[in-house]
């Protein structure tokens, strides 16, 4: 019986564990998504979810009106986006902190 018990908590801890994938790489990519360019808020099928940080952040994030292509440089459009984010607090894919120079990662 105590067999029993502990593969169903075995079970349950692996499947409620979250296999994140979703590390930036040195190329400024997440899941082979590149983070830059044109994005879209959105709040449902986002590509990432994101938490905006003052400390502590994955990676640092420049708003541009023109030529994101940079790491780090995102221009915010509502068509067309290279990919969607939605804002969260809770669970987020990675964590951003804006800043107004020296974008990309730390």
């Amino acid at each position: 019986m105590k067999k029993i018990v502990l593969i169903i908590v075995i079970f349950l801890s692996l499947s409620f564990t979250k296999s994140s994938n979703n590390t930036i790489d040195e190329d400024c990519k997440c899941n082979e998504i590149k983070l830059y360019g044109k994005v879209k808020i959105v709040e449902s099928f986002p590509d990432f979810k994101v938490k905006v940080v003052e400390n502590f952040e994955d990676l640092k994030v420049e708003v541009v009106t023109s030529f994101p292509d940079e790491c780090g440089e995102w221009q915010f459009v509502e068509s067309f986006p290279d990919f969607k984010v939605k804002f969260v607090e809770n669970f987020p894919d990675f964590k951003i902190k804006f800043v107004n120079n020296f974008p990309g990662l730390k």
